[in-house]
């Protein structure tokens, strides 16, 4: 569908501060690449047929990938695990799964599944995604059973064996074994004496179970994931780290070997109750460098090894406790957008935000909800739709782009509440973005704004293009625009007028509290 192209040339007129920024018109040396699939998915796996579809595609949740995959060309990155990969076993007499849930409470409305027996069907509808998804997918170590690792293995080697998965250049680009072993000793899989020096022998033991059965070796496509915790080396008080299992000689085996990324998972906190200070937290840009930042000796021991570095899950605050008016907001998006983005100058290659069905911090929501995901009293039923942070997913494409050479630098800002960035194609500056991270709320009285002047280290762009994500304050969960144009939709396909912003360089421009532009320089 094609949209009229609206130019805007005025400006928000009242900024309370201002700041001054020099870009540079060429990649810095060391500039890292983004990848396209840089902001992608995991998917708790107890309700993946839900998120995929059965007999037929789940049309809304296959849109909603298509669009970042149309801007950069890739598909998001699936990850399909977490906890309950941990609680599922295969069974030839089940078609697609059959889960039992623990009853539903205020606290989790939608709660994850105890127990998953799952059939072929629910490896097979993987052909459901887009063209090119590349996938990650978790398998039970927590049971420690040798046969249900190897009928969970064989069933997934040959639903990716298909012909409809071939087809659709659909990859299985690495099985993970175990979700947050670190945990084990808190959640009954172990005894307390659970250790990474227990860990290590049971995973390869159970690794090489998976890769014979899978075919893996050094020169296969597919690899395994190494790590997969729960948290940094800096918080994990049970010792598990990547410099931990390396010093067990866990890549000295014969599955270890097989290992060349290493995965970290991130949660920034949980709340019991959703207040504007604790949104204010999440949003605010020293808070989101310390959630980031904790992971860099993690991440130096991992390059050491010649591995990469992912965050395999990752989201804003927890589903244990309610965290409405804050995790599926606007101010999430802005969150989750400086998270993304900021990733990449600390070497994180990718980040999978964790989705489950009715989960609040989710960026969308794939299927009807007939619970409140608040307090999980009784709804109206709720269709299929995206909610605040998905624009995180749409703007962080449209900053990388469909190139696949985008480089990218943070622009050094002397101030607290404003983050910049800047991105190089074949080394030469084509794009910036801005983010505002104060959060606007309700009451909250003249809604100010920071300008930003626009310098150069050289003889630059004269005019640039500009989008704004419009959010009316920073605790809606719904209304946000990006251009102009919605994709609060019933399919989530993009709706309305795109409107742009023309302006001078030397103009600078403003940037309003809850804000984040996108400049692109003519």
């Amino acid at each position: 569908m094609l949209y009229q192209v609206v130019l805007l040339t005025s400006i928000i007129p009242f900024a309370a501060s201002a700041v001054d920024v020099t870009i540079p018109l060429s990649a810095p040396g060391g500039a890292p690449l983004v990848a396209p699939d840089l902001v992608s998915l995991s998917i708790e796996q107890d309700r993946w047929v839900d998120w995929a579809g059965t007999t037929e595609q789940n049309q809304f949740f296959y849109n909603a990938l298509n669009n970042l995959a149309q801007i950069t060309n890739s598909p998001p990155f699936i990850r399909i695990g977490a906890d309950s990969e941990d609680h599922t076993d295969f069974s030839y007499d089940v078609e697609y799964e059959e889960d039992i849930f623990p009853a539903s409470s205020s606290v989790s409305p939608y709660p994850e599944a105890s127990n998953i027996t799952v059939g072929q069907g629910f490896y097979d509808v993987i052909s459901h995604l887009p063209f090119g998804t590349r996938v990650h997918w978790g398998v039970n170590l927590r049971q420690y059973n040798l046969t249900a690792a190897y009928l969970e293995t064989k069933a997934l080697i040959q639903a990716f064996e298909s012909q409809a998965v071939k087809t659709k250049g659909i990859t299985l680009n690495f099985i993970e074994i175990g979700n947050e072993a670190d945990l084990y000793h808190n959640n009954g899989g172990r005894d307390s004496s659970w250790s990474v020096f227990e860990y290590v022998p049971q995973w390869v033991q159970i690794a090489t179970n998976v890769s014979e059965t899978a075919g893996l070796s050094k020169t296969s496509f597919t690899k395994l994931i190494g790590g997969a915790f729960a948290g940094s080396s800096n918080n994990n008080i049970s010792g598990f780290s990547p410099q931990a299992i390396f010093a067990e000689g866990i890549l000295g085996t014969m599955p270890g070997a097989l290992i060349t990324t290493i995965s970290q998972h991130r949660y920034s906190g949980s709340f019991c109750a959703g207040s504007g200070a604790i949104l204010q937290d999440l949003m605010t840009k020293s808070y989101i460098r310390g959630n980031i930042s904790v992971f860099e000796p993690d991440i130096k021991a991992t390059f050491a090894h010649g591995l990469k570095y992912i965050l395999g899950e990752t989201n804003s605050k927890s589903t244990i406790m309610p965290s409405f008016r804050v995790s599926n907001t606007a101010g999430a998006a802005l969150w989750a957008l400086d998270y993304s983005l900021f990733a990449t100058q600390v070497g994180i290659s990718r980040l999978h935000f964790h989705e489950g069905v009715g989960y609040k911090y989710n960026f969308i929501q794939p299927v009807t909800l007939n619970y409140s995901i608040v307090d999980g009293s009784p709804i109206t039923p709720l269709p299929p739709h995206i909610q605040p942070p998905y624009y995180a997913a749409i703007i962080s494409a449209e900053v990388i782009g469909s190139t696949g050479h985008a480089r990218m630098v943070e622009i050094p800002i002397d101030a607290t509440d404003v983050s910049g960035y800047a991105i190089f194609e074949h080394g030469h500056l084509v794009r910036a973005v801005f983010i505002n991270h104060v959060a606007y709320l309700p009451g909250a009285g003249v809604r100010s704004s920071t300008h930003i002047n626009i310098n150069f280290d050289g003889f630059g762009p004269q005019q640039m293009e500009v989008r704004r994500l419009d959010i009316t304050y920073a605790n809606a969960t719904s209304g946000v625009t990006w251009a102009g144009q919605t994709y609060e939709t019933t399919d989530a396909r993009v709706s309305g007028t795109l409107q742009i912003q023309t302006l001078n360089v030397c103009d600078g421009l403003d940037i309003q509290e809850t804000e984040a532009v996108l400049l692109s320089f003519l």
